[in-house]
């Protein structure tokens, strides 16, 4: 009997890796907002990757709801809300399971996993990272535009699972230091700002040298805090962490010769935090940036670069939004930077 798997939060992550796991053959149901509910509903999930993967899910073969009205006989279950809203959907699943369930976190930030711990002791809660860009196209159209993987917090419950991911082409990168993991993703997670502000695709936005440069300070800024707090970030690219942002900071074209695996990006892929404003929702950038001057707040230090960048961000979400030049971000950004 195959095992039930549940994707809380439906949005652009979770319709990607739930409807890639349902194209392998994996029983998957949705929980999300009525608006792609109907777009599902009409279209289906159609799934595509940088790499030319292109997959179809019909309407009829998508179970989707917007709330949770009966008990929900999951064995495992994808959170992938916001951020912010992680304490409701703690709330909602304490209420729904009716068993002891597998549930993983693949959201942005370093303490969502903590949260649902909290509220859910019953059930295995463990703390995963997608480590790539997904964008929502439209008709149901999710598409992966960069490199990287599902890496997810080690433990033996995950194992009935393994095999569904590895043929869904979305294997399981099992880490035994997934916190180390966390803040290494944050600190590539720190360019989603600079890219919404530059209201440009990433690999445009990645192209420029002042953009990068920005990318730079937010990053060694990030180092900076995580040294101080004794927190030692993982190697999730090629290169290790304190490496980037030197290379961030070179020439365009050095940076294009040696950075040719980091912009293996889609042409037309964007940050979730670039979707969040151009669809008028909140974003995330209290949970990435603003993780960061909290972290630094509790080790007696500042992170001016990112309290800026919080800042921006949030005026744009009020409707402030006209794009930033990487000249003018860079001026904006530069005399606040602390030397380690």
């Amino acid at each position: 009997m195959s095992k039930e798997i549940c994707i809380f939060g439906a949005g652009s992550i979770g319709c990607y890796v739930g409807g890639r796991l349902l194209a392998a053959g994996g029983s998957v149901s949705f929980i999300g907002r009525e608006r792609l509910g109907r777009e599902l509903q009409e279209h289906g999930l159609h799934l595509t990757d940088y790499l030319g993967a292109d997959l179809r899910v019909p309407a009829a073969g998508v179970r989707f709801a917007t709330d949770v009205s009966r008990p929900l006989q999951a064995d495992l279950v994808l959170v992938t809300v916001k951020s912010s809203g992680t304490e409701e959907a703690a709330r909602v699943l304490d209420a729904a399971l009716e068993k002891p369930t597998v549930i993983v976190s693949f959201q942005n930030g370093v303490g969502n996993a903590d949260v649902l711990r909290r509220h859910l002791p019953s059930h295995t809660v463990l703390a995963g990272m997608v480590l790539f860009n997904t964008v929502n196209s439209g008709k149901g159209h999710f598409h992966q535009g960069s490199q990287g993987s599902l890496d997810v917090e080690k433990h033996a419950a995950l194992e009935p699972f393994v095999g569904l991911f590895e043929r869904a082409g979305l294997p399981l990168h099992q880490q035994a230091a997934m916190r180390s993991v966390q803040w290494a993703k944050l600190l590539l997670n720190l360019n989603n700002a600079i890219n919404a502000l530059s209201d440009l695709p990433l690999k445009e936005q990645l192209s420029q040298r002042a953009y990068r440069r920005c990318a730079a300070l937010a990053q060694l800024e990030g180092l900076r805090i995580l040294r101080a707090a004794g927190i030692r970030p993982a190697q999730v690219t090629s290169l290790p962490p304190h490496w980037i942002p030197r290379l961030l900071g070179t020439p365009d074209w050095l940076f294009r010769r040696l950075a040719h695996k980091m912009i293996a990006i889609d042409p037309h892929a964007r940050s979730s935090m670039w979707e969040d404003l151009n669809r008028g929702r909140p974003t995330e950038v209290d949970w990435i940036n603003g993780e960061l001057v909290r972290l630094a707040s509790s080790v007696g230090q500042r992170a001016p670069v990112n309290e800026r960048l919080t800042e921006l961000v949030h005026e744009a979400e009020k409707g402030n939004r006209s794009p930033w030049s990487g000249e003018y971000l860079l001026a904006e950004l530069a005399p606040r930077h602390v030397a380690s």
